[in-house]
């Protein structure tokens, strides 16, 4: 609890209706600005220091996610399906992120009709290529590439977030020797591929 929500329980009520919008104003800042650090110091971490490529399941890394995601997915309504997918060279908690943010993407980006989100992945040869479609909003092609920079949002207030998700998806596929990219139109739903070298790439020694 920050200083503005102690402030907020405090003295919410007790002052006219304008003061308490003050309140409420400082409470939602302060959360933005919490919510933002951990997904700064987040990427922080992603890019940063060695890694140490273990096989990993991506079964269980999906699974981890979800259940993580597991208020979100039961608010949205969301149907979640998803088909047997590979053991690849990463660490699991990076790959939890991942389809975490993947998945987060897909439910905050919905359309007014059920959400459908299906993970799947196929072998590219020298890589795996994995794909998390939905059937939300979409995106237009001409903001393709700009959604995976850093602080990159298209939307306002409306849908909260950090700006910082994707471009951290962009951080654990590249370094991992893979890309991200997406597929979409707007009002027609978006598919969000990328690719896992069958091989670790070399060990990364330090911000990129």
């Amino acid at each position: 609890v920050n200083f503005t929500e102690l402030l907020a329980q405090e003295y919410r009520g007790k002052l006219d209706l304008e003061a308490d919008h003050y309140i409420e104003y400082s409470v939602e800042g302060a959360q933005r600005m919490e919510a933002l650090m951990k997904a700064l110091l987040a990427y922080w971490e992603t890019t940063a220091g060695d890694h140490v490529e273990t096989p990993t399941d991506c079964n269980a890394a999906l699974k981890h996610a979800l259940d993580n995601l597991e208020v979100a997915v039961r608010e949205s309504h969301a149907t979640i399906t998803y088909d047997r997918l590979p053991t690849v060279p990463a660490e699991e908690a990076v790959l939890v992120q991942l389809f975490q943010n993947l998945v987060g993407n897909a439910i905050k980006y919905r359309s007014t009709e059920p959400l459908r989100i299906h993970v799947s992945a196929q072998n590219g040869g020298p890589a795996w290529l994995f794909e998390v479609r939905d059937n939300g909003i979409g995106i237009d092609p001409q903001h393709a590439e700009r959604i995976f920079g850093i602080l990159k949002r298209l939307h306002g207030k409306e849908i909260p977030g950090t700006g910082i998700g994707l471009a951290l998806c962009r951080k654990i596929v590249e370094r991992r020797g893979g890309r991200i990219w997406v597929e979409s139109e707007f009002g027609a739903g978006a598919t969000f591929k990328f690719t896992v070298p069958l091989q670790a790439p070399p060990r990364a020694r330090g911000p990129s």
